[in-house]
């Protein structure tokens, strides 16, 4: 029976800039395309928001950081005009700061 040791056998041969490399190239495979959102899309989202603020929701918002997505659940703590950032807190008292423009989705959610 061949015992076959699958990466480590091959790792012993490479330089280290290049285990670092593939690494890299295996991490970047992972990153995902931020999508372009239609005006349709854009009104409902800003529907959501604004009756999340008016009645004190919680809200469960999906955004886009360091090219991966990310969902933050929790209550809008207020919105910052001059940094265009959403300020969030979560059910840890944990404040979250996200730009309106990474948003992808918010929907309102039953705790």
């Amino acid at each position: 029976m061949i015992r076959d040791r699958g990466r480590i056998k091959w790792v012993s041969m490479m330089l280290p800039e290049h285990v670092k490399m593939l690494r890299d190239w295996v991490k970047e495979d992972q990153y995902e395309e931020k999508k372009e959102m239609d005006e349709q899309q854009l009104e409902l989202m800003n529907e959501t928001l604004s009756e999340a603020i008016e009645f004190d929701q919680f809200v469960t918002i999906t955004h886009y950081r360091n090219r991966n997505y990310e969902i933050v659940m929790g209550k809008i703590h207020y919105w910052d005009e001059m940094t265009g950032r959403l300020h969030i807190v979560d059910h840890f008292e944990e404040v979250h700061r996200i730009p309106i423009d990474a948003i992808v989705d918010i929907r309102i959610t039953d705790v």
